[in-house]
């Protein structure tokens, strides 16, 4: 695990004092950042999407046939991110970002200009020419703007800032859409306000990047390799080197596939299938960019404010849900003349195709904020921007990929709800190979549907789990659920070594596997499995990751605390002849005694699946960390006493 930099970061108040993601728009360290991104995103949809309008209703252009314009503009614009995605990366790690974001919004400005000129002159070749610089604008503003939030934000804020940032951006894209085809309509003088708009957007980002604060440079020494090719395969080997970061990078590439699928089928879906006008059309991508940010801003709500990746299988599950079921709603929809917005929306048949929509996009906001914020957190400061731009890389390979799949499809016979249906098997496919191959991901969602769904779950110091470094966290041991709990409280992965036996049970014993969980067995029952599970355990800590231990050294018996053994002090001894100065973290499990996942009086765990209701409420109290020098199992003990009943201790 590679977190991120904390010298690196803009000042970060505490947590306390801002208690959700819309208090950042109060904040100079992202409230400036959040408009100039939306800005820039609003202006290159009034521009694409005006120009496409005018070639295709307006202009007569031989050598671009309206038919074509879509993918030739589409094209154009994705082609920087091709060729200069890795240079872009290497300048935003390389220079302030404040720096580079400035500069890309005063480029801005001038593309717009030479698109005014485009416009007023109706010069093809000219818009063509701008849309290529504003993909370049595009290219060079994605890294540094994923590579500033972990930067101006601190962990419990990223999730939030990264799904107020993809809500602003869908909104922007929305807004752009509409505005353009609006603007660029109106007789006569629709160039006119066309070129008005993008030269006003860009000077209104250029004036608001003013206000962006300096975020330094990660890496001043950098030697900018020109060469795309190389530089790319070597940001993807830097990201390789952490599985987690390169998964999610394909994962995201994935997700953008997915999207590219349904938004460029929206205007086909809307005539050929729904039978509706262009109106019609525009209300599907009001409704995708609605669900996406009603998605993105759960987010934080729902895990908690902390990067949750659990969220991410869950948005997998809905994506492909919602996609087959959309193929179900839409395949045998009767043919009839075509409709505008308000006939559209009285046939109740339509209803379940626009809830299927949102609840696709929504999901694809759960899916997608998580895994940006993991990569954000989980790559090396020094590389953050050149990794995301190796992303945005293969963004575009897959979107291209996606483009030539759906045609293929189309070509041989196959119809738009048809594809729907297979995109989301797929997804399906692809999400839980994904997962298998990063367990994290589905640690994590256990965690989460354990924590938010079977129990009321409430954690009380969360902010005392070191954000990076190496730590002990030690609890008490209630119930067979208490690892899964503690993954469900904590921002990082936490490896635990745990009684051998709790891994006789067929289910939990392969999720403890699949979570690299240790086994440790008594040192007179097997010496050699004894000293194995150490030495794994040492090297948890020499990787600088969280180990999580249960001091009592199985489960209690009667709900009361046990006496600690001294397998923690033996830990602690490895990790100081390390050269380690390890802190432990005290933890209480409260009212856990009596649940499914404990032992009963006289009785065995996991029977009676109900015998305590349902939602129950539970709790995880954590203390402030204690210097590896001071720990003793009694003193631990006490701590851990304190936190699951303070009164019971004196």
């Amino acid at each position: 695990m590679h977190p991120a930099d904390p010298s690196q970061n803009l000042s970060k108040p505490d947590h306390v004092a801002h208690p959700n993601q819309f208090s950042l728009m109060g904040q100079r360290r992202f409230a400036p950042f959040f408009w100039t991104q939306f800005f820039g995103a609003a202006n290159d949809n009034v521009f694409k999407f005006a120009f496409t309008v005018m070639v295709t209703y307006q202009l007569s252009v031989a050598w671009l046939p309206p038919a074509m314009a879509g993918l030739v503009i589409g094209a154009l614009f994705i082609l920087p991110f091709l060729l200069f995605s890795a240079t872009s990366g290497q300048l935003a790690d390389k220079h302030d970002k404040q720096s580079v974001m400035r500069f890309v919004k005063s480029l801005e400005i001038a593309i717009m200009l030479i698109a005014a000129y485009g416009f007023l002159q109706a010069s093809v070749p000219t818009l063509l020419l701008c849309t290529f610089l504003m993909g370049l604008h595009s290219t060079l503003f994605g890294p540094v703007k994923f590579a500033y939030l972990p930067q101006a934000l601190s962990e419990r804020e990223l999730t939030g800032g990264n799904g107020m940032v993809e809500m602003g951006t869908f909104v922007a894209i929305l807004l752009g859409n509409v505005v353009g085809g609006l603007l660029i309509a109106v007789p006569q003088v629709g160039p006119a306000y066309v070129s008005t708009a993008c030269v006003g957007l860009a000077v209104l980002g250029r004036l608001v990047a003013q206000w962006i604060p300096s975020s330094p440079a990660t890496d001043p020494g950098l030697r900018i390799n020109w060469n795309p090719f190389t530089e790319t395969m070597r940001n993807l080997r830097i990201a390789h080197g952490n599985i987690v970061v390169f998964r999610s990078l394909l994962g995201i590439s994935w997700m953008w596939f997915f999207g590219a699928v349904f938004l460029s089928q929206f205007p086909s879906l809307a005539k050929e299938v729904l039978h509706g006008d262009a109106q019609v059309a525009s209300l599907l991508l009001v409704i995708f960019s609605i669900g996406i940010g009603i998605g993105s801003l759960l987010c934080e709500v729902i895990s908690r404010r902390h990067v949750e990746i659990g969220l991410v299988p869950l948005g997998a599950i809905g994506m492909s849900v919602f996609s087959v079921d959309l193929f179900f709603s839409t395949h045998q929809l009767p043919a009839r003349s075509i409709m505008g917005v308000t006939e559209f929306l009285v046939q109740p048949a339509h209803w379940r195709v626009i809830a299927d929509l949102l609840l696709l996009s929504m999901f694809a906001g759960l899916y997608s904020v998580p895994m940006y914020a993991l990569i954000q957190i989980r790559s090396l400061s020094t590389h953050r921007a050149r990794i995301i731009a190796a992303n945005n890389i293969l963004n575009a390979l897959f979107m291209i990929a996606s483009s030539l799949i759906a045609g293929t499809l189309l070509a041989n016979g196959f119809t738009i709800p048809q594809i729907f249906l297979l995109t989301g098997l797929a997804n399906a496919v692809v999400a839980s190979y994904v997962f298998l191959l990063v367990p994290e991901y589905l640690l994590r969602f256990v965690a989460l549907f354990l924590s938010r769904v079977t129990y009321r779950f409430r954690v009380s110091g969360e902010e005392e789990i070191p954000i990076q470094g190496a730590a002990v966290l030690a609890c008490n041991h209630v119930s067979f659920a208490d690892p899964v709990l503690l993954m469900a409280a904590s921002p990082r992965p936490i490896r635990f070594i745990m009684d051998y036996r709790i891994f006789q049970s067929p289910l939990l014993g392969w999720l403890f596997r699949l979570g690299g969980a240790i086994p440790v067995a008594p040192r007179a029952e097997n010496p050699q499995a004894y000293e194995a599970a150490f030495e794994a355990a040492s090297k948890v800590l020499r990787d600088g990751d969280l180990l999580g231990i249960f001091p009592e050294g199985s489960l209690t018996k009667d709900g009361s605390l046990q006496e600690f053994k001294g397998g923690i002090v033996k830990i602690l001894d490895r990790a100081k002849a390390d050269g380690l100065d390890v802190p432990v973290v005290p933890m209480g499990l409260t009212n856990l005694w009596g649940s499914y996942f404990s032992r009963v009086e006289q009785g065995a765990a996991m029977v009676k699946p109900f015998r305590r209701g349902f939602w129950s409420s539970v709790g995880l109290n954590i203390g402030a960390p204690i210097p590896q020098a001071s720990v003793t199992p009694a003193d631990l003990r006490q701590q851990v006493a304190r936190l699951i009943d303070p009164s019971a201790v004196r």
